[in-house]
């Protein structure tokens, strides 16, 4: 079997073979039900790369408002992680895009690290993204996930200096998390892309790792222009509000509708 990490790798690599970025979708799992989430990953996979499949949680620090309120939603339908790690199993098992988890520490913590790195694996995923996990801590917190041939990319924010953004490339793997801007994820703002050609340059010069963006991405000409620069283009809570208020084919309906005409924007 691949590793998750090779996997992940693969993942970018094709996309520079179409001379393109690589898309990636953010959604929640079980916003507002499981079945719901399942139809959307279903017809969002021909169109994107890779889909991050975040696991509803109380107290999401780097989630703006319609993030929470969609774990609220989840939560308050009964989601919990093994329901999130089964909806990853029937996203493999029905042949879609690679599932890479998105969550925060204490759900993890609570219910084993090295058991979720296990289950995770076993339901296909790709690794997580855990953003509240600090560098320095990484080396206590990592190693389950390495030991199941897991990625554990990191994020890089606006305000990491030069150095520290070069350690955090250096310590997490499969892709650098560049974070466009200060505060919580939001579609409410332009992207500031003369600053992510900065911080692209920048990192670019110190690792080799495919570097994508997140935050603030919501239009077709917004991925134009940050896939000319990046090796993926990340999109979250403006795919959630393109998808709120509809479950079931409605929803799948509006998502693809939303992510087909993006996709269409890398080329």
């Amino acid at each position: 079997m691949i590793a998750a990490h090779d996997r992940l790798a693969g993942v970018f690599e094709r996309a520079r073979a179409e001379k393109r970025a690589a898309l990636i979708i953010y959604l929640v799992a079980g916003d507002p039900d499981a079945e719901t989430t399942a139809a959307v990953i279903d017809a969002i996979s021909p169109f994107v790369d890779l889909i991050e499949l975040g696991i509803p949680y109380g107290d999401p620090l780097a989630d703006g408002p319609t993030i929470a309120a969609a774990g609220q939603r989840a939560l308050a339908n009964g989601m919990t992680l093994d329901g999130a790690l089964a909806l990853a199993r029937g996203a493999r098992d029905r042949g879609n895009a690679p599932i890479l988890f998105f969550s925060y520490v204490n759900p993890i913590v609570q219910y084993g690290a090295a058991r979720f790195a296990a289950a995770a694996r076993d339901a296909g995923a790709l690794g997580a993204i855990v953003p509240d996990v600090p560098l320095e801590e990484l080396d206590a917190f990592a190693p389950a996930f390495h030991a199941a041939d897991l990625a554990v990319p990191l994020l890089v924010a606006p305000t990491t200096p030069p150095e520290r953004a070069a350690r955090i490339a250096a310590a997490g793997d499969g892709f650098v998390y560049i974070v466009s801007r200060l505060g919580v994820t939001s579609a409410g703002r332009e992207p500031d892309v003369a600053w992510i050609r900065t911080a692209v340059e920048a990192l670019r010069a110190t690792t080799k790792q495919p570097l994508a963006i997140g935050f603030g991405i919501s239009t077709p000409a917004h991925v134009a222009a940050i896939g000319k620069i990046a090796d993926g283009v990340i999109i979250g809570s403006a795919f959630v509000d393109a998808t709120a208020g509809r479950t079931g084919a409605a929803a799948a309906a509006a998502a693809r509708a939303y992510v087909e005409p993006l996709r269409a924007a890398l080329g």
